[in-house]
């Protein structure tokens, strides 16, 4: 990759001197900022923009590195070809015309590729815009010169776009309201070649990115993905487009059917410590959070100090913060006995420390930087908010001083800011710099301060493959799990059950039985209350088909159940008694083989109300404990799992370990579909799988 970020000479093919036209944009952005040798190629022209144009890409002298390419899209299969046998390493293909637009542009791009494949060449694009390296000033794109105007100014966050329009514009946008600086900012279109992946892993090495943030509408190659995040402690952002249903419709199992909307990648996601948002400024913000205290340790408080020059303001960021994991400090008494030096004797400081009081005593500057000391040498403050205003009502800050203030203290320092628009905007060109976010909005400043704050501390992981090798082996030579081999499609409640207990997951007490008089003495085995279910083949939903009856307390309530059943299947399934296990709380866990992702795994809130509310997680297999105790704890159900209001705590543990055995299972038996556990009762905080079913290939 190094032939793309740092070539030693580039060939622009259809180049052009017509104003205006895609082929003159790039040659006009390489001559304002690139220094190593330019050569147009169009055999129209003999110079275009004071550069010698070559005719063909044959003709064009050493060294040449990289090729971009902006000619019509039925000319590029040649064009690729000549670049190869000229021995260009690299090609950035920005015509468009491919498989974005159809059968036709589909069968160009492979057309393309096949060359790739044959030559070794390495293509970027098509259908993208390129690369833009700020601090070394390189546009290696078509945007519009418009962006030198705004002023290029270098910063630490690198991010990867899908889409060329939105790279092109959303960087201007940034860069000329005076947000953020950037690193680089890499277009991809549509990714037949060089992926995500290849840029990912080259910023993950690049010592100009801190943090990386990524606009993608696919991954190419999730698990490879995910591999690269956990081996990096740079923070990584993605916001996800596209998200669809992706064959839900055809799942058998809970399990399945969950894992639409999204749900896996989201799983995926936050398996290998990925910030997910939910927007392009979100992803911006998050990213330049990251960015600008990329310097800092990772944090390990969620305490905050606010600092307004209005007590709404800070009533409002304490509300908000509650909502984001954080809360405020509980100053000590030498803080407050500074905080009162600048305060009025009738007014005790509190937090949020509402300043106007001393500034009309002192004036903003003093009473903003003695707050900001007292507060930074505080062991109970972990992160500063402050809120300032520009322009008018005598609220100027000394920033500078209060940004050193807050990094001689190891602190991170956020600020809101509101005020008149040119000062504003004079305030946030000042304040990039020194370091310190400034969001226009309170929600959006305190949700960076969340995600900063409560941020896990990043582990460098190993592929967790390696470490469940030997647990999959193990699988693979279980004689009990015999009929995952000699079986195709759905296994029943009962077989799936013994798969299930053969593999450790605990299971309950259950008898199969023809006739009453076995269920008779099935019943004196377990004792009452029993739950009595009809098997039936190609019967995932048993519920929903009155095949399963709770609460037989009798020898009455067994027999009228039995005889029930024997009429609703008409002769055609099984009988099977079980204890039933009480318990408060119902989950439900699984595995589904995803087309993209491979062997994955799900937990959740299960029983009756599992597809209703929706309360689900998911990881990719092979998981480790560590993984499946930080699915359990993405819940939104989890303080029941803590022993919320007289529910029995779960083990969580032992949960964990139900959920890396199931992702063992399916990595070990390729053949296996799905897997549910639903519901997997939680009897006096324990895990007990009380209905399963196994569906195969």
């Amino acid at each position: 990759m190094e032939f793309f970020f740092r070539p030693r000479g580039i060939a622009v093919v259809g180049a052009t001197a017509s104003k205006g036209k895609g082929g003159n944009l790039i040659v006009l952005n390489l001559k304002k900022g690139y220094f190593g040798p330019v050569y147009p190629v169009n055999p129209g022209y003999d110079e275009i923009e004071g550069f010698t144009c070559y005719p063909s890409v044959s003709d064009v002298p050493d060294p040449v590195d990289l090729a971009i390419v902006f000619v019509a899209a039925r000319m590029v299969p040649q064009v690729i070809e000549d670049c190869a046998q000229r021995g260009i390493p690299g090609v950035m293909i920005q015509s468009a015309g491919f498989s974005e637009t159809g059968t036709n542009g589909a069968a160009l791009q492979e057309k393309i590729r096949q060359t790739a494949r044959e030559t070794g060449i390495r293509l970027w694009g098509p259908n993208c815009m390129g690369l833009v390296d700020v601090p070394n000033q390189w546009i290696f794109s078509t945007v519009t010169p418009t962006i030198w105007d705004t002023g290029l100014t270098p910063g630490n966050v690198s991010l990867i776009a899908q889409s060329g329009m939105l790279a092109g514009a959303f960087l201007i946008d940034l860069i000329s309201h005076g947000t953020m600086g950037i690193a680089k900012v890499c277009s991809i279109g549509n990714k037949m070649d060089v992926d995500e992946n290849d840029l990912l892993e080259w910023l993950i090495h690049d010592p100009d990115t801190a943090a990386i943030g990524l606009y993608l509408e696919s991954l190419t190659d999730c698990r490879r993905f995910m591999a690269l995040c956990r081996s990096t402690p740079k923070p990584v952002v993605i916001l996800n487009g596209g998200k669809t249903a992706g064959g839900a419709a055809a799942a058998q199992s809970h399990t399945a059917s969950l894992s639409a909307g999204g749900a896996l990648v989201a799983g995926a996601m936050a398996q290998a410590g990925v910030i997910t948002a939910d927007g392009f400024y979100q992803l911006a913000d998050f990213s330049r959070t990251f960015g600008m205290y990329a310097h800092l340790p990772p944090r390990t408080g969620n305490r905050v100090a606010v600092l307004t020059y209005t007590g709404a303001a800070g009533i409002v960021s304490a509300d908000i913060m509650d909502r984001h994991g954080l809360e405020l400090s509980q100053f000590s008494d030498t803080t407050l006995e500074t905080l009162q030096t600048v305060f009025p004797e009738w007014m005790p400081p509190a937090n949020p420390v509402d300043m106007w009081p001393g500034i009309i005593l002192n004036g903003s500057k003093k009473t903003y930087e003695t707050a900001m000391q007292a507060v930074c040498a505080d062991p109970a403050v972990d992160a500063v908010f402050i809120h300032c205003f520009a322009g008018g009502f005598s609220l100027e800050v000394d920033l500078e001083k209060m940004a050193n203030t807050a990094r001689e203290a190891g602190k991170p320092l956020f600020c809101w800011i509101s005020g008149e628009r040119d000062r504003v905007y004079r305030f946030q060109k000042t304040a990039q710099p020194l370091g310190v976010p400034v969001f226009r909005e309170i929600m959006r400043a305190v949700e960076c301060m969340g995600m900063l704050l409560n941020r896990p501390c990043p582990k460098i992981e190993t592929d967790p493959e390696t470490a469940a090798e030997e647990r999959i082996r193990r699988l693979t030579q279980d004689p009990r799990l015999a009929v995952l081999a000699s079986n195709t499609g759905e296994l029943d409640e009962l077989v799936s059950k013994q798969v299930l207990k053969a593999c450790g997951i605990p299971v309950v007490e259950e008898k199969q039985v023809t006739f009453f008089e076995e269920a008779q003495r099935a019943a004196a085995d377990f004792g009452f209350p029993l739950v009595v279910k009809g098997m039936v083949a190609g019967v995932s939903h048993k519920t929903e088909s009155s095949l399963v009856h709770l609460g037989i307390a009798s020898d009455q309530d067994l027999a009228s159940a039995v005889t029930t059943l024997q009429q609703t299947m008409e002769g055609r399934g099984r009988i099977l008694i079980q204890k039933q296990v009480p318990g408060k709380i119902e989950l439900v866990a699984g595995f589904v083989r995803d087309p993209r992702l491979g062997p994955c795994v799900m937990c959740g809130l299960g029983g009756i109300f599992a597809e209703a509310l929706n309360d689900t997680v998911f990881g990719v297999a092979p998981l480790t404990l560590a993984d499946a105790l930080a699915m359990i704890d993405r819940l939104k159900c989890r303080p029941m799992l803590d022993g919320y209001r007289g529910y029995d705590p779960v083990d969580k543990n032992a949960l964990g370990r139900i959920l890396v055995i199931l992702g063992d299972l399916g990595c070990a038996y390729p053949d296996i579909r799905e897997i549910d556990i639903n519901p997997l009762i939680m009897h006096k905080g324990d895990p007990v799988a009380v209905d399963g079913l196994v569906v195969l290939a």
